[in-house]
């Protein structure tokens, strides 16, 4: 059997300029993230299988990509019977996070302010701006209970989001908050047990492609009561104006202060952000990782029927490792989905070269000859320029031309009295 020269289904291969975009985008989120005292840290692809399928993933736990054990493990696990997988990847940034902050916690500032880019798997069904293996640019604030985690969050991915759009016409965003509080007194006021919860929210996540409909067709054939569904999804038909008054019916349902907190997190974050950026209370936002504990959001970008950021709070999950309770927050860019949407918006071409200078070497030069564009070109490193180093070919104009699309800004045929 031939070798199979394609990619992975799911994952991609990326040309030098493909880099470029890639690596100019990363560096402005570092900038922003950096300049608002976030630090980057790196964890490892695989994350051990009981970590992964902790019931924190949502339907991510699915799409996990297993790692087999090894060796005399994984002989003792088939002649018992065992879990042939004591290892996954990732599928998310959050998860590793947490177990990182666990470990390390003695070593870290409180509150800590993390950031971390990194790929991360899922067993998905790739489309557009969706990948088996793709980035994620996460930043979080571990240790801080108060609003201004959620209020910091919003405006740093909002300055991100602004610096990595500028220089095309796309400008128009829509910051959707929720809080998954407000989720669960509307589940339960309707009748929905506590244990059925994260099976209604499932559903409800899929309001926006199946439609209000769809999603009482979807809870009524798992068996739900019809009129729990019809007074569930009446809630939605609330004033939107503000969460206070879409709550308002909710009464001891709802958390004491949930409303107010969400509403004081918007106005804050609407005044700080500047325009461009909407800030709008959505009762059907979810979000599909089950860790969520309070404030979420989602932010869409004008003209395309997919978010391009989303988080919120996980207050639990970092307790799962340690048995104490440790306030979180996060935000999450969907990189892959900016560089589509770069790609479309001709961004590509709109990221300056990186510029340098291009020495193509006649074959007759000798070996004294050679040795001196070396030495020139290395001198030209020295002083912060970058500069390459080829052999001639017999068509110098299409390498010409090449060298000169791929950013060099000079290139200077070198032949045996070319003066240096």
């Amino acid at each position: 059997m031939g070798l199979v020269k394609t990619p992975v289904k799911g994952m991609n291969d990326f040309l030098p300029r493909d880099m470029e975009v890639r690596q100019h985008v990363l560096r402005v989120l570092r900038e922003v993230y950096t300049s608002f005292g976030y630090r980057e840290i790196e964890t490892p692809a695989l994350e051990h299988i009981e970590n992964l399928t902790g019931k924190m993933g949502g339907e991510n736990e699915k799409l996990i990509f297993q790692v087999m054990r090894r060796g005399a493990s994984l002989a003792r696990a088939l002649e018992k019977g065992e879990s042939l997988a004591d290892s996954g990847l990732r599928y998310d940034l959050t998860l590793p996070l947490s177990r990182f902050f666990a470990q390390h916690s003695a070593d870290l500032p409180a509150p800590f302010k993390a950031m971390q880019m990194a790929p991360v798997w899922r067993a998905d069904q790739p489309q557009k701006g969706r990948f088996r293996q793709f980035m994620q640019c996460d930043i979080d604030i571990l240790g801080d209970a108060s609003n201004l985690a959620e209020i910091d969050l919003l405006c740093a991915t909002s300055r991100a989001l602004s610096r990595v759009f500028e220089k095309t016409n796309l400008s128009a965003f829509t910051v959707h908050l929720n809080d998954r509080r407000i989720l669960r007194a509307m589940a339960l006021s309707a009748g929905f047990a506590e244990d059925a919860l994260e099976t209604v929210f499932i559903s409800l996540d899929k309001l926006d492609k199946i439609g209000k409909e769809g999603v009482a067709y979807d809870l009524v054939a798992q068996g739900f009561d019809k009129s729990a569904v019809d007074r569930y999804l009446a809630f939605f038909e609330g004033d939107r104006s503000s969460a206070v008054t879409f709550c308002r019916d909710l009464g001891t349902a709802l958390e004491e202060g949930c409303a107010e907190n969400l509403d004081a997190i918007r106005t804050c974050a609407t005044a700080l952000c500047g325009k461009g950026m909407r800030f709008v209370f959505d009762p059907t936002l979810v979000r599909g990782m089950g860790y969520y504990t309070g404030p979420i959001f989602e932010i869409t970008l004008d003209g395309y029927n997919f978010s391009v950021a989303g988080g919120g709070r996980y207050d639990t999950m970092i307790g799962r490792f340690t048995g104490q309770s440790v306030p979180a927050c996060g935000f999450s860019i969907g990189f892959e989905r900016i560089l589509t949407v770069l790609a479309e918006q001709g961004e590509k071409d709109a990221i300056p070269p990186a510029g340098g200078i291009a020495f193509l070497l006649d074959p007759k030069l000798d070996f004294a000859q050679k040795q001196r564009v070396f030495q020139t070109a290395a001198a030209r490193r020295d002083r912060g320029a970058r500069v390459t180093v080829l052999p001639l070919k017999k068509n110098a104009r299409f390498q010409i031309d090449r060298l000169l699309e791929d950013g060099y800004a000079d290139v200077l045929r070198v032949y045996p009295d070319t003066e240096l």
